[in-house]
């Protein structure tokens, strides 16, 4: 059993940037792929990132390509997601996710850390 739990939200003022990190305890890190997630009020999650195994590939959601960053550190089991030149679209819980493999689905969920873009 996967425990994930999100950091780094908060408030800034668009075209600022923010760092997510996302914990994960009770299992071997290495073996998950992980994602990102965000849900805005009074809409459906939507992807934004995942970054396989070992890191070496990553995809990301068109809306945030070329401005965030998905990364992982395996020894410190921990995935990030740097997001710069934020836009008050971006506004939004913010949530770190593990799946056994790309095949399967996401199996595990972190709490949400909540990101709020002001104009």
């Amino acid at each position: 059993q996967v425990q994930l739990v999100e950091s780094g939200g908060g408030l800034v003022q668009a075209g600022g940037s923010l760092r997510l990190s996302c914990a994960a305890s009770g299992g071997t890190f290495s073996n998950y792929v992980m994602g990102w997630f965000r849900q805005a009020p009074g809409k459906e999650r939507e992807f934004v990132a995942s970054i396989s195994r070992a890191g070496g590939s990553t995809y990301y959601a068109d809306s945030v390509k070329g401005r965030f960053t998905i990364s992982r550190d395996n020894a410190k089991n921990t995935v990030y997601l740097q997001t710069n030149s934020l836009k008050p679209e971006d506004t939004a819980v913010y949530y770190c996710a593990a799946r056994a493999s790309a095949a399967s689905n996401y199996n595990y969920w972190g709490q949400g850390t909540q990101v709020t873009v002001s104009s």
